[in-house]
């Protein structure tokens, strides 16, 4: 028998979650972010569900020309661009799109040989302060790529630091803007918390991430209250059940000491599978549908909940660690962090599979 741990991959949820993103932006193209193996989701296992996106955005070389070699033809854009200049060829022969955020970059290009020129998308550093070239060194930069015979066509783009934030944009879009002046070229600006708060500022090609895979991109509204539906959920089993007796502790360290008597169920999942080490006692868990906490500190391969007022539960009993009825994104804020890092930290020991409409679907 396989151990009772499987990842759940719902393609349904995420077109519903891009059919999202097109409602918010209706006017734009949509770019959608498939960097670190879709969130975690598996890309080719994820593309299907995405053929209502105009193109794809990631940053990993030998995943776009995977994507290639499986027959996609629309755009893919390498957010970070280039490394080194052999890679332009292969980036040429593929039809890549490329973010050049840097005036290294743009030396490459001009003295690039291509059979194929490239698509691209200078990046302006607004404020963020990672990539992007700065804003008085873009018109320069996009005088000289518009005469590199290595580059087909331009594009503008940023990336907001604050979206999710109340007026989070407004500093960076003016800089923009101010870099931007009398550039007839289209703009990419809007990531997730972008599309939904300031769908208006997107651009002509935004850049939905976090919100196709059904986790929010903001700390105070859910992802359900943005009309969003989780795309993974990691489901498992109880495989012990103990009795505990007032002041017995659980687990490693005994960081967790019965206060009265209890029961505990041993799940079958831990930080070998991806769920967060650092998760303390309380962060919530569904067994048989009901909300429930850790008790106790999470091991290799197990994680122990405290079963007292789910007295139905017994060895067999379902339970579900984040996705449907357990939002990613409050097993992420117990453990002090965020639904994307949970996502995209699934080890490849965990089985997964792939569902359309409730239908188990073992092809993908």
């Amino acid at each position: 028998m396989a151990r009772p741990l499987v990842a759940q991959i719902n393609l349904a949820a995420l077109e519903a979650n891009l059919g999202c993103a097109r409602e918010k932006a209706p006017r734009a193209q949509v770019l959608a972010v498939v960097k670190a193996n879709a969130y975690g989701h598996g890309l080719m296992r994820v593309l299907p569900a995405l053929h209502g996106a105009d193109g794809l955005a990631l940053v990993e070389l030998d995943a776009a020309l995977a994507l290639r070699d499986a027959h996609y033809s629309r755009r893919i854009l390498l957010l970070e661009g280039f490394f080194e200049a052999r890679e332009l060829p292969e980036i040429a022969r593929a039809r890549l799109a490329v973010v050049v955020h840097d005036e290294a970059q743009v030396a490459l290009l001009e003295r690039a040989v291509l059979a194929r020129p490239l698509e691209v998308f200078v990046k302006v550093n607004t404020g963020m302060n990672r990539l992007g070239l700065a804003p008085g060194e873009v018109a320069r930069a996009c005088e000289r790529l518009g005469r590199a015979p290595a580059v087909a066509a331009l594009r503008l783009m940023t990336h907001f630091a604050r979206a999710d934030e109340d007026d989070g944009v407004a500093e960076q879009l003016a800089v923009f803007e101010a870099a931007c002046r009398n550039l007839p070229y289209p703009r990419s600006l809007a990531n997730s918390a972008a599309v939904f708060r300031y769908g208006e500022v997107g651009g002509d090609h935004v850049r939905p991430g976090i919100m196709l895979y059904g986790a929010t991109p903001f700390a105070h509204s859910s992802a359900a209250v943005l009309g969003l539906a989780p795309v993974m959920t990691l489901r498992s089993e109880i495989i012990a059940v103990r009795e505990l007796k007032a002041n017995d502790a659980v687990g490693y360290g005994g960081a967790f000491t019965a206060s009265k008597p209890m029961r505990i169920g041993v799940v079958a999942c831990g930080y070998a599978d991806g769920y967060p080490r650092h998760a303390p006692n309380g962060t919530p868990i569904l067994v048989c549908g009901r909300k429930t906490r850790l008790a106790g500190r999470v091991s290799m391969d197990m994680i122990t909940c405290d079963l007292s007022d789910i007295p139905e539960a017994r060895v067999g009993s379902p339970v579900v660690v984040w996705g449907e009825g357990m939002p990613v994104d409050d097993v992420a804020s117990a453990a002090s962090t965020v639904g994307y890092e949970l996502l995209c930290a699934l080890a490849p020991r965990v089985r997964v599979v792939a569902t359309r409409v409730g239908r188990i679907d073992l092809s993908l």
